[in-house]
């Protein structure tokens, strides 16, 4: 019999509790990711991990908040991703850099600083093809922005991997800084393109000064937060949340934290992908998309032609009595959205299934995740989480309420968790 569930109500609203606790000028505020979870929120629930022969693992390993906050801590800790470009982001916050490394971040980026400032043709940059590229930079600024990738890249071979990880990740935040992409979020809309006198040529020097102060101040936040001490290097690991036993091994890990994908159609190859072309992840459209189908959650590009083809495996249920009920009424509504649904509960199923068999014997489960809402249905997300779990035969499930997210009134985020027996 599955254990029963225990839900508690916290309803905390303090900041600290949302990715805006994650300060900027540490390594946790590096790079944004949206939703992200909060280290506040992590170092509390790492709190009660039993001292002694501890393992944690993070299955989406996201940005790296957990892997981070267990490196700070000094918990052994192992993260895993279907990204590539999240593995690396994890591995590049959690790095103990040396004095000397960043102190070669530091003169290489005063140099591509000093090497921008002159005058030279920008014809010949490489820019990656990121569809419409044009709708995310205007040209004066992809030139720029081309001149300091080149300026970068000229370096790959004179620096060590770390000195050059840092002066990716200050480009990644110089990028975004000048996106014409809608606030803070790259799948927000795109502000119109700069017109008539405001384009005028007078102001072509503007573009420079201003990526140059970006770069400047990118480069000096992430030098005085990279002197941060490591005490333990987590492993960071390129794997699938679906097949974890393949690439971990069985019962290894005494808690697992993490926060999944929501089903809320976000993909975060989509908002990831000036990165990640930028920074050779993705060569093209067709990578991207297929990327996005590999992803649990994702729905964007070619992986909306593959959903409509794809059919639930037979001999998998979803152990939540009103599932059908819910599939029936988004159906009425779309198809589509529809099978994205069942297909992000059979993904996270086969996940939990996984987990129970890589997790030891009285581990602990931490899953921070948000419920959803199509149309005029609301998916019980935590509820079935729950379910899922208590299905593999965990106990001791609970349903936290945490806060209130900012989107609709009935979204909410949870902690559920649970343990093995």
């Amino acid at each position: 019999m599955p254990c029963s569930t225990q839900r508690v109500t916290v309803l905390r609203r303090n900041h600290h509790f949302s990715f805006q606790g994650n300060r900027p000028e540490t390594r946790y505020g590096w790079l944004k990711l949206t939703p992200a979870h909060s280290v506040t929120l992590i170092k509390e629930l790492l709190a009660g991990l039993p001292p002694g022969d501890s393992l944690v693992l993070d299955p989406f390993c996201g940005t790296g908040t957990t892997a981070l906050a267990c490196a700070e801590e000094g918990i052994p800790c192992e993260t895993t991703d279907i990204n590539p470009f999240l593995v690396w982001l994890a591995q590049t916050k959690t790095y103990p850099f040396s004095r000397a490394e960043i102190e070669l971040f530091m003169t290489a980026a005063s140099d591509i600083a000093a090497e921008l400032s002159r005058p030279g043709s920008t014809s010949s940059a490489w820019k990656p093809s990121l569809y419409q590229i044009e709708k995310w930079w205007d040209a004066s600024y992809l030139e720029v922005l081309a001149r300091l990738f080149e300026a970068i890249q000229s370096r790959s071979k004179l620096l060590p991997r770390a000195s050059l990880d840092l002066l990716h990740l200050a480009f990644c935040r110089t990028l975004m800084a000048h996106s014409r992409a809608g606030p803070g979020h790259q799948s927000l809309s795109f502000r119109p393109a700069p017109t008539g006198y405001y384009a005028a040529s007078l102001f072509e020097d503007t573009p420079c000064a201003e990526v140059l102060a970006t770069w400047q101040q990118a480069t000096q936040s992430l030098a005085a937060a990279a002197y941060s001490p490591i005490k333990v290097i987590p492993r960071c690991i390129l794997g699938d949340a679906r097949a974890l036993r393949s690439s971990l091994g069985q019962e290894r890990y005494t808690l697992v934290l993490t926060s999944p994908p929501y089903p809320n159609r976000i993909s975060y190859i989509r908002e990831l992908r000036p990165y990640m072309y930028w920074l050779g992840y993705l060569k093209n459209g067709r990578e991207a998309g297929e990327l996005d189908w590999l992803a649990i959650g994702g729905t964007w590009g070619s992986a909306t032609s593959q959903l409509n083809r794809w059919e639930p495996p037979p001999s998998l249920t979803i152990p939540f009595d009103d599932f059908p009920t819910l599939l029936a009424r988004i159906a009425d509504k779309s198809q589509i959205l529809s099978k994205y649904v069942h297909k992000y509960f059979c993904d996270m199923y086969l996940h939990v299934q996984e987990i129970k068999q890589v997790l030891r014997s009285s581990g602990k489960i931490y899953y921070i995740i948000g419920n959803a809402k199509f149309y005029d249905v609301m998916i019980p997300v935590e509820t079935i989480f729950a379910a899922m779990l208590g299905s593999q035969g965990f106990c001791e499930i609970e349903i936290t309420t945490l806060r209130k997210r900012s989107s609709k009134k009935e979204l909410f985020e949870y902690v559920i968790s649970a343990r093995k027996p």
